[in-house]
């Protein structure tokens, strides 16, 4: 490989439904809780599923201090990035933005939409909805639009667009360097900080502000999973509804939040004095070319995407000390997860523990990735696995070591994070201990 810098994480930080600082929501993960309640964000009372994994007490003003003017107008998971990578530039002990060439400091995100202005865009649409004299119903747009164009606020519809949270982070941090945003699902974050750590190595940086940020927990978003059946409507009993690789499982809980991590060059960080937490070692992309919302019944694109993680690494199998699952607790996922592990790994995959945080920490879609690559180096640092809770009833499908209920000491030093996403994207990094 022609890649001759390696990329190092330096920084941490994460906005999530189990809380806000670092070390906190690490030992509530340890301790296995969960903090999936009644959805307040709307009211989802006639909804499937009228619970979810939300961010409480957030206030963003807390984080930025007297930047919190400036972005303000930022839509719900915009404000989580902003506060995610505030904390991670802190724990990175950056200096300040003057103190960088800016052009050589990027932003890589794996962002979702931000919410729309739903109540007044929903009263446009009701306002706009005529029926004719034998009953059928048109959508009046000349009287759609009176409303809309008085009632829909200009900002909060520049600010859904999934690339302005990425936007946001540049201004707040003078990275005039380069710039993406990725929206696959599911996998959107692993696939940034992977991309990320691709565009270090290759020279193109020598920071890179990297993770993602989403927010689905609105009408349309909760309408949309209960559509595709993938939310759990577990509704008596919220707090043990995420369950993977139960047999019983029914679906994940829908969850919203930011990671964020800060990738370096290692010459840059060595220069800087940075200490260094671990590094991004490689990375694996694929497609499966199946289906839209089901992953290839083999696994294949998963396959594939470990195999070039671990490739890239230049690691084997026997190398890799514990898999952070996709996990999602849905019946399609998990039991195809198992199935892809077992075909790559072969007799060593039972000897492998792993487990899936989403279990306690819901399902945050774009972010959700990112989330469990920072679990991973702290796993790493602590020598712990965070555990897989509410598996209670054993699957002939699921049938490795999934870490059950309890966390489990060990030591590791190379760790494999799984992410797949809607159309079938795959990505996959490997976390690798810095000495």
């Amino acid at each position: 490989m022609a890649d001759s810098h390696q990329a190092v994480i330096t920084g941490m930080g994460w906005v999530t439904p189990l809380g806000q600082d670092l070390e906190g929501v690490w030992k509530r993960l340890l301790a296995g809780d969960c903090d999936s309640a009644p959805t307040t964000l709307f009211d989802a009372s006639t909804f499937p599923s009228n619970f979810s994994a939300e961010v409480r007490d957030f206030e963003l003003s807390r984080f930025l201090g007297d930047g919190y003017e400036r972005h303000k107008v930022g839509s719900r998971n915009t404000q989580f990035a902003l506060a995610a990578a505030e904390m991670a530039w802190q724990d990175a002990g950056m200096p300040s933005c003057d103190g960088l060439d800016p052009t050589r400091v990027g932003v890589y995100l794996g962002g979702g939409e931000g919410p729309l202005d739903f109540d007044n865009f929903a009263e446009a649409a009701v306002r706009g909805w005529k029926t004719d004299a034998d009953g059928r119903g048109h959508l009046d747009t000349l009287a759609w639009a009176e409303v809309a164009l008085t009632h829909l606020q200009v900002s909060r519809e520049a600010e859904q667009e999934p690339n302005l949270a990425a936007g946001h982070l540049a201004v707040r941090f003078n990275a005039q360097g380069p710039n993406f945003n990725t929206l696959t699902a599911c996998a959107a974050s692993t696939q940034a900080v992977g991309e990320a750590a691709r565009t270090i190595r290759r020279g193109d940086a020598d920071v890179i502000i990297a993770g993602g940020t989403h927010s689905m927990i609105h009408p349309l978003g909760v309408t949309g999973f209960n559509r595709l059946t993938a939310l759990s409507t577990r509704n008596d009993s919220c707090a043990t509804a995420s369950r993977p690789f139960d047999r019983t499982r029914d679906g994940f809980v829908l969850g919203e939040g930011s990671g964020i991590v800060i990738l370096e060059s290692v010459e840059h960080a060595e220069r800087r004095g940075a200490r260094i937490l671990a590094e991004i070692a490689g990375y694996g992309s694929t497609a499966d070319a199946f289906r839209i919302t089901d992953i290839h019944e083999e696994g294949r694109g998963a396959v594939a995407a470990m195999r070039g993680a671990i490739e890239d690494a230049g690691l084997t199998l026997a190398d890799v000390d514990y898999i952070s699952a996709h996990g999602t607790s849905t019946e399609e996922n998990d039991k195809v997860e198992t199935l892809a592990i077992r075909a790559f790994f072969g007799d060593r995959a039972e000897q492998i523990p792993i487990s899936s945080i989403k279990s306690m920490m819901g399902h945050l879609i774009a972010a959700a990735g990112v989330v469990e690559v920072i679990t991973c180096v702290l796993a790493i640092r602590d020598g712990i696995l965070p555990p897989t809770i509410n598996l209670q009833h054993p699957d002939p499908n699921c049938d490795l070591d999934y870490v059950p209920n309890q966390a489990r000491k060990a030591e590791v030093n190379i760790i494999l994070s799984n992410s797949f996403g809607f159309g079938g994207q795959n990505d996959t990094v490997i976390i690798r201990r810095w000495e």
